[in-house]
């Protein structure tokens, strides 16, 4: 009896002693989670369109398109060579009146100095005489007719008065030329003749409306006609001139666009066409010469002033998105671009020219990858406000 009950005892231990174990393997065990694995952190430059942004935004693949260059070349201010007189005395003399300033306006015609010309003067006596020649040898004509009628002189003494008349109508034609050489009008040699007068002053008159642009005369100085004593020139329009290097010539022509910086009119912008390209390289220099005409109606662009010319380059095929597709962070450009159905990340690209609202792409890009063309805006403030969640 004894035995049985030992037996029955450690059988009742044996059992107890399990249910223990069990209760404390259950106690040690962790309490099950919903989420047994740990989510992967998710990219911040990745963003999933939601059904609203769907709507938003225009895909398209990054393509080529043509982009121009645009060269800045400096240059300067330059009359046009069409609408400028440079202007002399026709004659050699002594200044006695000088009537205009640097930088007056004047009308063509207009008196700019008088000068006093013993030269003028000589000729306009040798006129005189020529045309008192020819009344005296009409005279002497008629007289020779009148006598050869009365059978009183031969017909040889009539030719040979005759062509003293048309010896003396030569020198007064000729000595008429030469008073228009030296700036006579026919007005004023009219009143010469029918006077007997000499005018020995002589007028330095204005060829053209515009501008005292230049004036190399004084008082009392004595001038030749080979000297240059006023500049005139029209400044409504001027021409803009810049020297481009040789190795970039082939990239402009005539007929482009071009904008011209002036500093000195705080970088104000004038807008043109390139209607000259050179033919010829400068040796010392190495640059050709380009030109562009601008209106000038207001005359705020002076004659010598700096400029910067923007020169339009032939277009060229290059990878380029359009600048709406852009979005600046940082000083840097982005493009979202597509890695799955509605799924986008930012990615960085570098920039190059743009061009009619498209900017080359030089790298960060390749061509035919899906990006986002408009709404890119709004696909990344949805980034943001993500980010600060």
């Amino acid at each position: 009896m004894f035995p049985n009950l030992l037996m029955k005892s450690h059988s009742i231990l044996t059992k107890g002693s399990l249910l223990v174990l069990a209760m404390m393997l259950a106690a040690c065990k962790p309490a099950d989670t919903p989420d047994e694995a740990v989510s992967e952190p998710q990219d911040p430059n990745v963003v999933e369109l939601s059904a609203l942004l769907q709507s938003q935004v225009k895909l398209a693949p990054a393509g080529k398109a043509d982009i121009r260059e645009v060269l800045r070349v400096p240059g300067s201010i330059q009359v046009d060579d069409q609408r400028v007189a440079r202007i002399g005395a026709s004659v050699t003399g002594r200044i006695t009146d000088i009537n205009v300033i640097l930088g007056q306006d004047v009308k063509q015609g207009e008196v700019l100095a008088t000068l006093n010309s013993t030269e003028l003067a000589q000729n306009q006596l040798l006129y005189i005489k020529a045309s008192q020649q020819i009344a005296l040898q009409t005279k002497a004509v008629e007289r020779a007719r009148q006598l050869l009628e009365a059978d009183v002189i031969g017909a040889a003494e009539l030719q040979r008065r005759e062509a003293e008349l048309s010896a003396a109508k030569a020198d007064l034609y000729t000595a008429k030329e030469q008073l228009q050489v030296l700036g006579m009008s026919e007005k004023s040699i009219a009143q010469i003749a029918s006077s007997g007068q000499l005018r020995s002053y002589s007028n330095v008159d204005a060829r053209l409306s515009g501008t005292v642009i230049s004036r190399k005369v004084n008082l009392g100085q004595v001038v030749q006609p080979a000297e240059e004593l006023f500049i005139v020139a029209d400044l409504s329009r001027v021409w803009a001139v810049a020297e481009v290097p040789e190795q970039q010539v082939e990239l402009v022509q005539e007929g482009e666009d071009v904008e011209i910086e002036i500093p000195a009119l705080s970088n104000r912008k004038f807008t043109g066409k390139l209607i000259f390209v050179g033919d010829v390289v400068n040796p010392l220099t190495r640059t050709v010469t380009v030109r562009t005409d601008l209106e000038n109606k207001d005359e705020a662009i002076k004659p010598d002033m700096l400029v910067s010319m923007l020169v339009q380059s032939k277009p060229t095929a290059q990878l380029a998105v359009p600048r709406r597709a852009v979005v600046r962070e940082n000083d840097k450009d982005y493009v979202y671009v597509e890695i799955a159905p509605n799924k986008f990340r930012l990615r960085e690209v570098e920039l190059g020219n743009e061009y009619n609202e498209m900017a080359a792409v030089v790298s960060g890009l390749e061509e035919g990858e899906t990006i986002i063309i408009e709404g890119a805006f709004h696909v990344n403030n949805e980034r943001k406000r993500k980010e600060l969640e």
